[in-house]
């Protein structure tokens, strides 16, 4: 049986989780936040942060989570640093059940981030935050005028090609086929800009340095010739998983394991996920997903920016949304 019953239990870790904890608790709806073992998600990985409004000199990404932590807690918020190992939808109210206890909530808000797929190989996560990357957009001007390399061959790769060119002296693609899989559009686009160039059917076998990233050792997929080139910058843009698999049998996800929202735009959450609108046409919860009362927001949600003030919004929207909902109940 459930140990205690609370208004809202926001589940994750990141910037998404403690903003919507903070909204919630000034609020007074006094919410439990489950942030699991891993505090901070992929802010933890970012040695500064530049572009997160109102850091000027920037701030260490875990010092930020910490900051948006204690946060929350000031107002009020609950923490409970437990991995929750699913939801029942199915009731209300909705039983979380976390590694190490069971409770009972109104209302959830989902804020789980995703992770950035990794390539696991000798040297990556030795060098994240110092020359190892899984966010051009995030870091690319801390490499003007340095030699980088983007591995992958999707749009996420294209993405991070075209943001490195703003600012890197060079910008080198590795790919292990012979064609990319992103669209012609960004393939072009990429393709035309002369900072470029491509090494087809080319792995990295290994990431070198000396207190920060030095080079890259690549392997000929055809011929498993070796080389080794000297490298400033590696970003990794093979994709990002998004940590929701603990909600397959209670929540509506797309292909990929995106939480579906009112906001999302795929044909399968038009489909399950009823588009209420009010007496001016607006969306109503836009953060809801197809369970009423379960909200979503920040990288879970977002597979498009991946942004922490982004995910910081997402959080703010779903936290309000949960409010005015529980509103709406009374």
């Amino acid at each position: 049986m459930a140990e205690e019953t609370y208004k809202v239990v926001a589940v994750g870790g990141g910037p998404a989780a403690w903003s919507a904890a903070m909204y919630l608790a000034r609020a007074s709806m006094q919410p439990l936040v489950f942030c699991g073992d891993k505090v901070g998600g992929q802010l933890m990985l970012t040695t500064v942060i530049e572009n997160f409004p109102g850091f000027h000199e920037g701030i260490d990404g875990g010092q930020l989570v910490l900051q948006m932590k204690m946060q929350a807690e000031k107002f009020g918020a609950q923490i409970g640093e437990e991995v929750v190992t699913g939801i029942d939808a199915k009731t209300y109210p909705f039983v979380i059940t976390t590694d190490k206890r069971t409770v009972c909530a109104e209302a959830v808000v989902i804020a789980t981030g995703a992770e950035a797929l990794w390539l696991n190989v000798p040297g990556e996560k030795e060098f994240i935050g110092r020359g190892v990357s899984a966010c051009a957009v995030c870091d690319a001007a801390f490499f003007r005028d340095k030699t980088t390399y983007v591995i992958g061959g999707g749009d996420a790769a294209m993405e991070d090609a075209l943001a490195l060119t703003r600012f890197a002296a060079s910008v080198t693609i590795v790919h292990r086929r012979d064609s990319f899989r992103a669209s012609k559009v960004m393939v072009d686009r990429v393709l035309a800009n002369p900072k470029v160039k491509v090494l087809w059917n080319t792995a990295v076998e290994r990431i070198v340095g000396s207190g920060k990233v030095t080079g890259i050792m690549l392997r000929n997929t055809e011929t498993q010739e070796m080389s080794a080139e000297s490298a400033d910058g590696v970003f990794v843009a093979i994709g990002h998983r998004p940590t929701t698999d603990f909600l397959k049998e209670s929540l509506g996800l797309d292909e990929r394991g995106y939480v579906l929202t009112r906001l999302s735009a795929s044909e399968k959450a038009q489909t399950i996920i009823p588009t209420n609108e009010d007496e001016f046409g607006q969306v109503l919860y836009p953060t809801m997903t197809n369970v009423e009362g379960i909200f979503a927001g920040g990288d879970c949600v977002d597979f498009r920016y991946r942004q922490a003030s982004i995910a910081a919004g997402l959080g703010v929207m779903a936290s309000l949304d949960a409010e005015r909902w529980l509103e709406a109940k009374k």
